[in-house]
């Protein structure tokens, strides 16, 4: 009867969402169990997951199930269920860490399957009326400013095609990754980093041994799907724009970030400027 039961659920999240996913193009629908407790756990598990356009999360409090739908030309299973986790909620993919998972509101701790290690002075618990995730200290902010900024001066040199001037700056956010103080990040911010560090480093060495753009903008790509990661972790100074290029790599696409909310295309530069949109505005 239980599995019965269950099955009934999915069925009925599947129909309830079918309004909410009509504007995703490429969709592909599937269903995970993510854990969670309260209407609070339903809304911020939902807002880590959802894209505009792109996916569309919507979770069943009951059975602890998530319908997810997403353009699988754009995203996949993996990004979507990693946001959610590190939003603080564990799922068939990713156990978020115990720092986030600690740092919600107590009403939200749900019951996890793995026993979390705590250390009780890495947190501190909101509470439920200020439903918000701690944010990595000012020095953690300071030092990804740092790395964004430099992102950002590879992507412009992207837009003019100019290999020489890519390769240059990919030195300088090489030096400038090295160079993170790691011991100065407070437990949240030392996390994030450590999901991403490797790649960044990677892709900004590759951009910096050539010349050649159609190379610097294959690693640029990746570059950007683990910047946006670092951001969306993090509390940026400025808005900041995550755009869409639906043309590069064979038409299967690519995203970047902006400073600015006008389109310039870091993958083709001159030869398709404007191509592209804007799919979220990061605050």
């Amino acid at each position: 009867m239980k599995s019965v039961s269950r099955i009934l659920v999915v069925i009925t999240v599947l129909l309830s969402s079918i309004s909410s996913f009509a504007q995703i193009k490429n969709a592909r629908t599937e269903t995970v169990k993510i854990n969670g407790n309260c209407g609070m756990c339903k809304s911020n598990i939902e807002n880590a997951g959802n894209v505009q356009n792109v996916a569309n999360v919507i979770w069943n409090l009951d059975a602890k199930i998530a319908t997810l739908k997403y353009d699988s030309l754009k995203t996949n299973k993996d990004e979507i269920l990693q946001r959610i986790a590190l939003a603080g909620y564990d799922n068939e993919n990713f156990r978020a860490s115990d720092n986030i998972y600690l740092k919600l509101p107590k009403c939200c701790q749900y019951k996890r399957e793995l026993k979390a290690v705590t250390h009780q002075n890495d947190f501190k618990r909101d509470s439920c009326s200020n439903h918000k995730l701690v944010m990595p200290s000012t020095n953690s902010v300071k030092q990804y400013k740092l790395v964004l900024d430099n992102y950002f001066s590879i992507k412009d040199a992207l837009v003019k095609s100019d290999g020489i001037s890519a390769s240059k700056k990919a030195i300088q956010l090489t030096n400038v990754i090295k160079a993170i103080e790691m011991d100065k990040l407070n437990t949240e911010g030392h996390n994030v980093w450590m999901k991403v560090m490797k790649d960044l480093l990677f892709d900004s060495e590759h951009i910096s041994e050539t010349k050649d753009v159609a190379h610097q903008r294959k690693h640029f790509k990746s570059l950007s799907s683990n910047m946006y990661v670092l951001i969306k972790n993090t509390n940026p100074e400025i808005i900041i724009y995550y755009q869409y290029c639906p043309m590069y790599n064979g038409g299967k696409g690519a995203n970047w970030l902006s400073k600015e909310n006008i389109i310039k295309n870091p993958y083709f530069g001159d030869q398709m400027l404007t191509c592209g949109r804007t799919i979220e505005t990061i605050r």
